[in-house]
């Protein structure tokens, strides 16, 4: 994806966020985060620091011999830093996530490999996570007047399918994937054929262990539902009493609708429009859906701009070094 594009994308997402915040009433979205203020805010950075360890447990879990948590769970912050800050897609963050982790001593193939490995986990539990939220979306909508005569069941049923199907693309086609790329890269760069077997080697390792598989897809499904609970804590927070399952289902939609629209940097306006349509189905007021739309990314800015300062001076002085 060229720069201008993703700046493009970049442009239209902040505009079409800023249309649906003004068309909500900024000022009783701006009066619902203001209530959660400063101590609540940090409650919840620090809340959210524990599920990208769990994120990093995840990763961990199918990187045999790759070094501490720790490392993975820095990775995953700059990663999610990279994806939520800067004008990346989605792709230039895990692109990030895997560079950091490297700078830390981990071999690159199993670097690569742990990571396409954890990328299919977290999707398999994602699409599970998922199926949560449509079963309840259906419940939801079976208690609303004419919802079934609508075109919200078809366009969730739809996102879902195709998360599902984006999901057993990356678990099926993995190894087929690497060999047509093994393939290119052996005519451009004739060494470049080595690395690429190295992975391969590496990933069908991991997968040879399919309990450190299943711990990762476990800590992954763990990571998705801790930040949905988190999202509820922050809606208490500001003083919105809603039941935990309903903003549970919503979250679980709102993940699908992001890693459907990953060509979005950070799914901006993505990700209010989601919230705006699926609030009300829930019977939540979609002002406080749309707040915490906004604290979500004043968090991701919050925890994820440091980690990148952090990143980059690194970088900064292994290049003087």
């Amino acid at each position: 994806m060229t720069r201008a594009l993703i700046l493009f994308l970049t442009i239209i997402g902040l505009a079409a966020a800023a249309w649906i915040v003004r068309g909500v009433g900024a000022a009783p979205v701006f009066a619902a985060i203001g209530a959660i203020g400063g101590l609540g805010f940090t409650f919840y950075c620090g809340y959210s620091l524990v599920v990208l360890a769990l994120l990093g447990a995840a990763w961990r879990a199918v990187a045999p011999g790759g070094g501490p948590i720790g490392a993975y769970a820095w990775a995953r912050t700059v990663r999610e830093g990279a994806t939520d800050v800067l004008p990346f897609a989605q792709i230039g963050g895990i692109v990030v996530g895997g560079r950091v982790l490297a700078a830390r001593g981990v071999a690159n193939d199993l670097v690569y490999a742990s990571m396409i490995a954890d990328l299919t986990t977290e999707m398999a539990s994602q699409a599970l996570f998922t199926l949560f939220g449509v079963a309840a979306l259906v419940l939801a909508l079976g208690g609303v007047a004419g919802g079934f005569d609508g075109g919200i069941l078809k366009l969730v049923l739809g996102g879902a399918a195709l998360a599902v199907a984006l999901m057993f693309a990356v678990a099926f086609g993995q190894q087929p994937l690497l060999l047509l790329t093994r393939g290119l890269a052996a005519r451009l760069v004739p060494t470049a054929a080595a690395s690429f077997d190295a992975v391969s080697a590496r990933l069908a390792a991991i997968y040879r262990d399919p309990a450190a598989v299943a711990l990762s897809f476990v800590l992954n499904l763990a990571a998705w539902i801790a930040s949905a609970f988190g999202a509820w804590l922050a809606l208490r927070m500001m003083g919105v009493v809603v039941g935990l399952w309903p903003v549970l289902a919503i979250e679980a939609l709102i993940f699908a609708v992001r890693s459907i629209a990953f060509v979005v940097p950070g799914a901006l306006g993505v990700q209010e429009g989601a919230y705006l349509l699926l609030a009300p189905l829930f019977a939540i007021d979609p002002r406080a859906a749309i707040a915490l739309s906004l604290l979500k990314r004043a968090r991701d800015v919050a925890i994820g701009l440091p980690a990148l300062v952090a990143w980059q001076a690194g970088e900064g002085r292994k290049l003087l070094a």
